[in-house]
């Protein structure tokens, strides 16, 4: 009795800070509705609040974060995501795959309009999913997919058995993504606790395990990369590299500003590597209307989908003001030039031979993406986040807090966007930015 009070007076703070921790996250996992916004926004900032702490009071104990921050992860094992619909569609696509048929050829909505159900639980699924995501083509890459297809193996007949496999890949990624960012850290001297920033916060254990993206999956690959090539193994990295692209396309914008590192005839070599092997990972899938079908559904990223935006929504409101509609269709054309034409001068006019350049300037190109894009869903944010474990930069800290705000939108029947909170999220997260990239010389949070 004597050591149990011993320990509970020692621990107590710790005990205390882990099992509220506990508690609020079981209750976001098993007792949240997205359109209970008060409750999502209060839960949301106290697991911030909470995770703030631990990283303050224990940043020196390694282990101890480590247990904390997959303890929560699995809390969430059995919980069927409620703020994204989007893992009806993994669910689908794996299931597809594995009847023989090609999800790139179909959609979900031209089976069920036909009242013809190719899978188990076709119609729950498509449900699910809902008619935006249900009336277009598939745009995960080959091997996001396979991730789809391990979960309909082993849980073909049960949705939360599927999602307990998704997360259970994505969590085992996680253990990845730990293990070549502590080792990528050490090697650059930067404090290993700077993983925490990404692995214990809220943020990345809600969208990412909790809510199934895969993001996690493509920063492992992405860290892994970035540990081999700052090791000399380019080759190496370059077969990763292309693993990370697979399961998100999103590394790709990231290619030519790996110029400068790795020169003309490692840079030649790194691109060829990386393209053959993505494109192949795509040969299995091959159709004639393959091409056209997977090109029109990311034209609909630039053309017709929108949320959570920031430099559109003002584009957008000019254009109003002149022709009296929305010029998506024209605004979204020029998007894709102006990142192109950013990266390209990021790639050939800042200095990027070191790793903590390299990725410094992998983060400004996605934040320029981001503060371009026409769709920005919260869980994007978590490439930027984990880029700026290596920076000096926390602006994607903030984002990662202040993102929350845009699930207000489901706040109201129709999930119409909430304007002003929209504005509110992009002025603090523009004001951090600014401050960080072109005022402040010091490192802020450097203490942390």
């Amino acid at each position: 009795m004597l050591l149990n009070h011993l320990f509970f007076k020692i621990h107590k703070t710790t005990l205390l800070f882990g099992l509220i921790t506990i508690l609020f996250y079981l209750s976001f996992a098993y007792d949240l509705n997205r359109h209970d916004y008060i409750k999502l926004m209060s839960l949301y900032t106290a697991l911030f609040i909470l995770f703030y702490k631990l990283i303050q009071l224990y940043k020196q104990n390694f282990t101890l974060l480590v247990v904390l921050a997959f303890g929560f992860r699995f809390l969430f094992l059995f919980a069927i995501p409620n703020l994204s619909q989007d893992f009806y569609r993994f669910i689908w696509d794996g299931r597809m795959i594995i009847q023989g048929f090609n999800p790139y050829l179909y959609t979900p909505e031209s089976f069920i309009l036909k009242a013809s159900y190719p899978i188990f639980q076709a119609q729950e699924l498509y449900d699910g999913m809902g008619v935006l995501n249900g009336s277009h083509f598939t745009n995960y890459p080959p091997l996001n997919q396979l991730c789809f297809i391990i979960a309909g193996l082993f849980a073909g007949k049960s949705i939360l058995g599927s999602a307990i496999m998704l997360r259970l890949i994505i969590i085992i990624a996680d253990f990845g993504t730990l293990y070549f960012g502590k080792k990528l850290l050490e090697k650059l001297n930067i404090p290993v606790n700077h993983i925490f920033w990404y692995l214990l916060n809220p943020f990345i254990i809600i969208e990412l395990t909790g809510n199934l993206h895969f993001e996690g999956v493509m920063i492992f690959f992405l860290v892994w990369s970035l540990y081999l090539l700052n090791e000399g193994k380019w080759k190496f990295a370059a077969v990763i590299f292309a693993c990370s692209v697979s399961v998100k396309l999103i590394p790709l914008m990231f290619l030519p500003v790996l110029f400068q590192k790795l020169a003309w005839k490692k840079s030649i070599g790194f691109y060829s590597i990386v393209g053959l092997l993505t494109i192949s990972t795509f040969i299995p899938f091959i159709h004639k209307d393959f091409i056209v079908n997977y090109t029109e559904t990311i034209r609909l990223w630039f053309q017709r989908f929108e949320f959570n935006a920031s430099l559109y929504y003002v584009a957008r409101a000019i254009g109003y003001s002149f022709r009296g509609y929305n010029e998506i269709a024209i605004i979204g054309k020029f998007i894709p030039l102006l990142v192109i034409a950013f990266v390209m001068t990021m790639a050939f006019f800042r200095k990027n031979k070191t790793m903590i350049e390299l990725i410094s300037a992998f983060l400004l190109v996605l934040t320029f993406y981001y503060f371009t894009a026409t769709t920005v869903h919260p869980w994007y944010i978590a490439s930027l986040l984990f880029l700026s474990i290596f920076t000096k930069y926390r602006f994607p800290l903030v984002w990662s807090f202040i993102g929350i705000l845009s699930y207000l939108a489901y706040a109201n029947s129709n999930n119409t966007e909430n304007l002003w909170m929209i504005a509110l999220e992009y002025i603090i997260v523009y004001a951090v930015f600014i401050w960080e990239v072109f005022l402040n010389k010091k490192k802020l949070f450097h203490n942390l």
